[in-house]
């Protein structure tokens, strides 16, 4: 193909970047995995791996973990920027989420990195509820969450990664920044309502305040990283109106309406994922 492009995708393996990867490959464009396993390995804890990735790369999908909100993340776009531009990158497409004022910092490095950019800010993923720390309490039956009445247009990664597939192949998306919003509201208790619904599921959903949350998790031995982060997220983030807002970015680029959550509910209880604990205690 004429204007096939080698295209590093970094996070390759990761919710929204193995759909690009797909995508990307299956347009004929050469793409290299950027993940700890992939060859070469990218390690985000390591910025010695980074540049033997970018080595000829036209472009660059960029996916931080666990998110660009967290203490050091400013620092290894910072880093990473900069030995893309060694490396003779052209272009980087940010996933970034949208309303995290941490995450904007990043994205004004990419924005003032001198190369081509597009900045692809977040809604929360409708994919958090099955390949996320909020499938465990859905497979228990027992949801328990703060913020209980804030309302999230959550979107799809399906729609996330087309968006970035058109970012990285077309220049008429150079210098944008798209807010991607799925095309309604939920609340928590909502989104268990839908998934209990057609799931055939009895799944209880409680409003908790946000220290009694902190306090499960901590209980629960899970990282002290990773606590900071869902305490940020849902303090300042979830607890932002401007977050709730709805934006018709996905129909601008995409020239189709955005995946609905009832979509992504029936799609995902096929895949049996919300049903397999009962398999599993019936052992």
């Amino acid at each position: 193909m004429e204007n096939r492009n080698n295209i590093l995708v970094i996070g390759g393996t990761g919710k929204t970047g193995r759909k690009v990867a797909h995508k990307l490959t299956e347009t004929g464009h050469y793409v290299r995995i950027g993940s700890r396993t992939g060859s070469p390995s990218f390690d985000w804890g390591n910025s010695e791996t980074w540049s033997e990735c970018m080595q000829g790369m036209d472009k660059v999908y960029i996916t931080f973990q666990p998110d660009l909100a967290v203490p050091g993340a400013l620092e290894a776009i910072e880093e990473l920027t900069k030995q893309a531009k060694k490396c003779g990158v052209k272009k980087l497409v940010l996933l970034s989420g949208k309303g995290e004022r941490e995450a904007e910092l990043c994205e004004q490095v990419v924005i003032h990195s001198g190369l081509d950019y597009t900045i692809v800010r977040a809604s929360w993923f409708n994919q958090n509820f099955s390949e996320s720390f909020f499938l465990e309490p859905i497979l228990d039956g027992f949801v328990a969450l703060p913020q209980a009445e804030a309302k999230v247009p959550y979107v799809d990664t399906g729609d996330i990664a087309d968006v970035a597939v058109a970012a990285l192949l077309n220049e008429e998306h150079n210098g944008e920044i798209y807010q991607l919003t799925g095309p309604r509201q939920l609340t928590f208790k909502d989104v268990i309502q839908e998934i209990s619904e057609v799931t055939g599921r009895n799944i209880l959903f409680t409003p908790i305040t946000l220290p009694s949350y902190i306090k499960m998790l901590k209980q629960q031995g899970v990282p002290a990283d990773f606590i900071w982060l869902v305490e940020y997220l849902f303090s300042e983030v979830l607890g932002s109106p401007n977050n709730s807002e709805i934006t018709n970015d996905i129909e601008k680029v995409l020239k189709r309406k955005p995946i609905d959550f009832s979509e992504y509910i029936s799609n995902t209880a096929k895949s049996g994922i919300w049903q397999k604990h009962k398999v599993e205690t019936r052992k």
